[in-house]
């Protein structure tokens, strides 16, 4: 690692990065294709070192978040997915759905640390981490990098917001990494209780949007916030740089922007579903279609980093969408409909309140029973993982155009 890089990777000419990443794609596919049966049918048919280019790429099927609980539950854990050697699996995890994701022994094996040395995270820190430790890997993905990086980890993980502040207070963490809403929950609180958390000076976030207003109040207070986008299956996809102008790909990964429910990239420029390709030897994924929508920016950082660079998160291909850091699928609306017979039809409308996700569900009832209010919210927690305000219209006042989840939150 260099004062400035994290290493040679991220600086090297953009046509020799893409020649060394097909020329060793190949390789890569034949060793993992021994030892995880679903890429080798998912390569069936298919000429593995004919694979030397993003065109001869595009011929491979896009296999899909969305389709990963059928996928698994035919062979569970992983369906066959994973290729690590016996011994390796070090844990698994178990994000809502459910998916199930692995973690083995190898070091880092999400790359996240890449992404922790362009938010300025050095060697001696410590890191105050309050993603969840609780069955989803979250947790374990930052600390896997932040202790690539030679640091100390607080594992606070999420709630107990007043307990937070105050052991922030008594160990002075430089650095915080979580989403950007608890970032804000927390030094709300600290200035509330005169309680000083001045010693975070830069902070990770991910999970959720991040927008202008919200990181300008992190400046204002100290706080010098980069984002990274990461996901449980296939670790970091594409982070920020001092730049700030969108999000660097990952030196691990093949990114593609593909028409949402196809198999085609789009015309540059164009918006469309994030597909990787990760050069894991134990979770290889072969055109994981995100469900994630972005589009490729024009030009090289200012940062002087090569890579492609997105402009980060655009909203769902499928519908499915991020609130409060956890995913919320069109399925759930169906399910939460089934347990009531009062319900019609009901809606997920996602909104900011003071720069924090604000779930409503819009239900359309025949008749208000008693109660009816409240066991919707217990409902939605059961179901969600996530507290909701409810709204009780009349039949027909939710409009009929197929749309499930409403984002109806700012991301300018």
């Amino acid at each position: 690692m260099s004062s400035e890089y994290y290493d040679s990777l991220e600086t090297r000419d953009p046509q020799v990065r893409e020649a060394g990443q097909f020329k060793e794609l190949p390789a890569h596919l034949h060793r993992v294709s021994r030892r995880a049966g679903f890429v080798k049918q998912q390569l069936d048919g298919i000429d593995i070192d004919s694979l030397c280019s993003r065109e001869a790429l595009a011929r491979v099927p896009v296999v899909r978040k969305s389709e990963l609980i059928d996928i698994q539950q035919r062979s569970l854990p992983f369906g066959g997915m994973v290729a690590c050697e016996k011994g390796a699996l070090r844990r698994v995890f178990a994000s809502p759905g459910p998916i199930f994701e692995p973690e083995t022994n190898r070091r880092d094996s999400w790359r996240i640390s890449r992404a922790l040395f362009a938010a300025g995270v050095r060697e001696g820190m410590l890191v105050h981490n309050t993603f969840s430790y609780h069955f989803v890997p979250a947790g374990m993905m930052l600390e896997s990098g932040i202790f690539q990086l030679g640091c100390t980890v607080l594992p606070a993980g999420t709630g107990q917001t007043e307990y937070q502040v105050s052991t922030i207070a008594m160990l002075k963490p430089q650095v915080y990494t979580g989403t950007p809403s608890f970032l804000k929950i927390i030094l709300d609180h600290a200035e509330q209780s005169d309680a000083d958390v001045s010693s975070i000076s830069m902070a990770l976030v991910s999970g959720e949007a991040l927008p202008p207003s919200l990181r300008s109040q992190f400046d204002q207070r100290g706080v010098k916030v980069k984002q990274a986008y990461a996901t449980a299956d296939a670790g970091l996809i594409a982070y920020e740089s001092e730049a700030m102008e969108g999000l660097i790909v990952d030196e691990g990964v093949i990114v593609e922007i593909v028409q949402p429910g196809t198999d085609a990239p789009v015309a540059e420029g164009e918006v469309g579903e994030v597909v990787v390709t990760v050069f894991s030897e134990d979770y290889p994924l072969l055109r994981f279609g995100t469900g994630d929508m972005s589009c490729v920016m024009e030009g090289r950082s200012p940062c002087g980093r090569t890579n492609m660079r997105i402009k980060g998160w655009m909203g769902r291909a499928d519908q499915s969408t991020k609130i409060r850091g956890l995913f919320v699928h069109p399925s759930y609306v169906a399910a939460i409909v089934k347990r009531f017979e009062e319900l019609q039809r009901a809606r997920i409308v996602v909104t900011t309140r003071d720069d924090q996700d604000v779930m409503t569900l819009l239900c359309e009832v025949s008749s208000r029973t008693e109660n009816l209010t409240e066991r919707l919210k217990q409902c939605v927690r059961e179901v969600c993982n996530l507290r909701s305000d409810i709204e009780l219209v009349q039949p027909g006042e939710i409009p009929r155009d197929g749309v499930v989840i409403e984002d109806a939150r700012s991301y300018e």
